[in-house]
């Protein structure tokens, strides 16, 4: 093998084997760390080095890899020996899904083995080409027309404007003007990695799983959060892509000045001290900016008031010389996501790129940003907190008298008309905002200030909420469709007393509270809550408190008492997206209605659905106000009742069956439905046998503190099986 691996080759052509470090056992680990550790991050970065070793000087040499090399800072040393030692004297940038089969960042390039630092390679860059069958064909079109649009020409040279020297063949003189004339954004800001808990299952929860006085909101220093003696603190956690504001879903325990966490570090890190994982603790609670460290999509920086934690996906920023709100203006440009993907256009936003963007000092304390900023922020936090899901909501839109009309559809309608100006309003603060970096950077040839409607990241903005090529009635009967969800949503909420019509925000959000607590707050409801914490959701009136029929006693109270029949019509029609016939608000509960529920809250639902096998019962819980004796309600008081009520019917409809006076119709009819009433009581029978009485003696304690993935289960198949309840929190 020696023998093979001593001669010298005039070309050498590879496609080095791909493995990173924590795939490596350690004796390949070590070898490398010690005779390639400039480039021990990867074998296939190792190989390359190798191969130039085989190669005469001046010899030519052929790989294909993956293209992170090209970008990410674990990569770095590999560059600078191919820029300073080698030439590149060709490249192409294939698409993520350039081969058949598989999603994968690839690359092939050619190197001449010796340095020519002016020599301008020839590049093609197939990024907006999707799929394998363009690749090929754009690639000989490109060295065919080499004005083509994706052909490029760079050197070595080039390439050292850059910190960090990524092969951004494509950049103009005008943006490496920008990198060169202003500072590193690292002398302005600290971006900053957070914790890394271990487990994110016992440390994290949503928030809304929690008893809402166990979570600790706007303490801005570790000091006073250790004295609170409260348990739950808002934690920056990534999320999808949003600007200015939001995807605040998450709270960390920080109990007794994060205790348990600290602990479980201490063991992780085989006894050696927390900090290896809990870093950058000086910065938890301050105001600043956050991003989310991965995105397939672009890049969405958030303004982060005081009092955050944050982990490694919620990468955050912060600085004492530039106001957070002016941060966010820059991160939220259109020239750093330009810059962003000359440093890295892989799907990872690393600290060292942000602290690698251009920085102009002129406009670290420009009032026009901070203005617009500020409006961003402002318009962005007030669609966030328009949503059930946000511990700010305080009402449903459609109840905001600023939109009441006559009808609900009427009241839609203007708020619609809202929701657009808004949009609209956001799309031209972000417009200037672009404007004003565009110019201070001398970009105007290079980029324009438009925003697209689905780069406006408000919920209540359907192109960015849905997306895709759907026509404009498509995306509007979307969004017609999720506010009548909502409107149900709320309903139930106030069925339950987590919400009240007569005073905004929770009610009850604590473990435990009860009916008294409830009128304690709202002492006269126009809406009362269920006495009981049980709401019935059946095929049929055949309770008081049924959940058709309450969400139709809502109706009247919410919206009035002329119009209830065409705003019930309007509803239905809204939520009967795939037209089926006669389609009720029945329909929507008994088919719907947990589905969206537990979608809405991330599987995480508040809301639990007892339920027999086939569904022929169910009835609804609202978590916090679970006690022991709950499923026995459910039991006795539900279950029991409506098999005492079936039965009282199917004697009914034997009589019937029999009757000289039935016609043969109505005695076929009743035949049918004693057939499916007989099997219905016979499902419910098991259900309390094998399943609910079981339960109901054993007066199951929950502890809200544990989460939905812990207590859910507790209740076993007494409950609505939810897929994706025990999958790992990432």
């Amino acid at each position: 093998q020696a023998d093979y691996l001593s001669p010298k080759y005039h070309v050498v052509i590879a496609n080095p084997p791909y493995l990173g470090r924590g795939g490596m056992n350690g004796r390949l680990a070590a070898w490398l760390k010690e005779n390639y550790d400039d480039v021990k991050s990867d074998i296939f970065s190792a190989f390359i080095i190798r191969n130039t070793e085989l190669a005469l000087p001046s010899g030519q040499l052929g790989f294909m890899s993956p293209f992170v090399w090209m970008f990410i800072s674990s990569y770095e040393k590999l560059r600078s020996f191919l820029i300073s030692q080698k030439t590149i004297t060709s490249l192409v940038q294939l698409e993520y899904s350039g081969f058949d089969g598989a999603t994968v960042p690839i690359c092939t390039f050619t190197v001449e083995n010796s340095n020519r630092p002016d020599f301008r390679g020839g590049y093609v860059k197939l990024s907006d080409f999707r799929g394998a069958a363009n690749q090929a064909p754009r690639t000989l079109e490109a060295i065919k027309n080499q004005d083509c649009g994706w052909f490029y020409r760079a050197s070595s040279k080039d390439f050292d404007k850059i910190p960090g020297s990524p092969i951004a063949f494509w950049i103009s003189d005008s943006v490496r003007a920008a990198f060169s004339n202003n500072q590193k954004f690292g002398e302005y800001i600290s971006p900053a990695v957070g914790q890394n808990t271990g487990n994110n299952d016992r440390f994290l929860r949503i928030w809304s799983e929690v008893s809402t006085n166990r979570i600790g909101i706007g303490f801005s220093q570790l000091e006073d959060v250790a004295a609170s003696g409260l348990k739950w603190f808002p934690y920056n956690k990534g999320g999808p892509y949003r600007k200015w504001y939001g995807n605040i879903f998450f709270v960390l325990n920080w109990e007794n000045d994060g205790q348990e966490v600290k602990e479980y570090a201490v063991q992780r890190n085989q006894g050696k001290h927390w900090s290896r994982y809990i870093q950058n603790l000086h910065f938890m609670l301050r105001e600043g900016v956050s991003w989310t460290a991965t995105s397939s999509s672009y890049f969405g920086c958030r303004y982060t008031a005081p009092g955050f934690f944050f982990d490694v996906k919620g990468t955050s920023g912060f600085s004492d010389v530039i106001k957070p709100k002016v941060m966010a203006a820059y991160l939220g440009s259109n020239v750093v996501s330009s810059f962003l993907k000359f440093l890295n256009p892989t799907i990872e936003f690393q600290t060292r790129d942000i602290r690698n963007l251009p920085y102009t000092d002129a406009l670290k304390n420009d009032k026009r940003l901070e203005n617009l900023s500020e409006k961003s922020i402002a318009t962005s936090k007030l669609d966030w907190d328009s949503y059930e899901t946000s511990w700010d909501f305080t009402s449903l839109p459609l109840l905001n008298l600023d939109y009441h009309q006559p009808t609900l559809k009427a009241t839609y309608q203007k708020l619609r008309a809202h929701w657009r100006e808004m949009t609209l309003e956001m799309q031209r603060l972000e417009q200037e905002n672009n404007r004003i970096f565009i110019e201070a950077y001398g970009l105007q040839d290079e980029l324009k200030p438009e925003v697209p409607l689905n780069e406006i990241t408000l919920t209540c903005n359907p192109h960015y909420r849905y997306g895709g090529d759907k026509s404009e009635d498509e995306l509007e009967a979307l969004l017609l469709a999720d506010s009548m969800r909502e409107l149900v949503s709320y309903a139930v909420g106030c069925m339950f007393g987590r919400y009240a019509l007569d005073k905004p925000g929770l009610i009850l959000a604590n473990q435990g509270e009860t009916i008294e607590d409830y009128l304690t707050r709202v002492p006269e409801p126009s809406f009362p809550a269920d006495d009981d914490n049980v709401i019935p959701m059946l095929d049929g009136d055949w309770f008081t408190d049924d959940i058709a029929e309450r969400f139709r006693k809502f109706l009247r109270v919410a919206f009035g008492e002329e119009h209830y029949e065409a705003n019930l019509k309007f509803i239905e029609q809204a939520l009967n997206i795939k037209g089926k016939r006669n389609y009720g608000i029945r329909d929507y509960f008994l088919g719907e209605f947990y589905t969206d529920h537990v979608k809405r809250y991330k599987k995480r639902p508040i809301y639990w659905l007892f339920s027999s096998p086939k569904g022929s019962f169910n009835a609804l819980i609202y978590m916090h106000r679970y006690r022991p004796d709950t499923v026995s309600v459910v039991l006795n008081d539900y279950l029991r009742e409506f098999r005492t009520k079936l039965t009282s019917h199917k004697n009914h409809l034997e009589a019937v069956s029999i009757s000289a006076s039935s016609s043969q119709g109505e005695k076929t009819k009743a035949l049918k439905e004693i057939e499916k009433i007989t099997k219905m009581i016979a499902e419910m029978e098991e259900y309390e046998r094998e399943v609910l009485y079981p339960l109901a003696t054993e007066q199951v304690e929950i502890d809200l503190d544990d989460g939905v993935k812990v207590n859910y289960p507790k209740l076993g198949a007494a409950l609505k099986k939810i897929v994706g309840l025990d999958a790992k929190e990432d």
